[in-house]
């Protein structure tokens, strides 16, 4: 089983620039796509991100495309979001997520329910 820890949420100014990690224990990442979803209060949760294993394509939403940077480095097990020129809308709780399932490697459509391992999340608030 796949233990998932996202870190490096905050507080930041509309402009400013965060990253978070998601490490990983008890199986390696390097073989399955990564996601990264959000959930803003009230609303559903939401596909960010999606990496697929070698790198293989790197997808994002309409909303944060040239924003958010998403990577992976199988050494430390770890998948990373960039995320520059945050805005109040993009205030949420981010999660990491492994796929599982056939074609887990790569991200196809990524929706939440093709992934079977999750986070705890971690609080990004942007806000002046």
């Amino acid at each position: 089983q796949v233990q998932l820890v996202e870190s490096g949420g905050g507080l930041v100014q509309p402009g400013g620039s965060l990253r978070l990690s998601c490490a990983a224990s008890g199986r390696t990442l390097a073989y399955n796509a990564i996601g990264w979803f959000r959930q803003a209060p009230g609303k559903g949760r939401e596909g960010v991100t999606c990496i697929s294993m070698s790198d293989r394509g790197a997808y994002y939403a309409e909303s944060v495309k040239g924003r958010f940077t998403i990577s992976r480095d199988n050494a430390k097990n770890t998948v990373y979001l960039q995320m520059n020129s945050l805005k109040p809308e993009d205030t949420a709780v981010y999660y990491c997520a492994r796929k599982s399932g056939p074609g887990s490697a790569y991200c196809g459509s990524w929706t939440p329910i093709d992934f079977g391992s999750w986070g705890q999340g971690t609080q990004v608030t942007v806000s002046s």
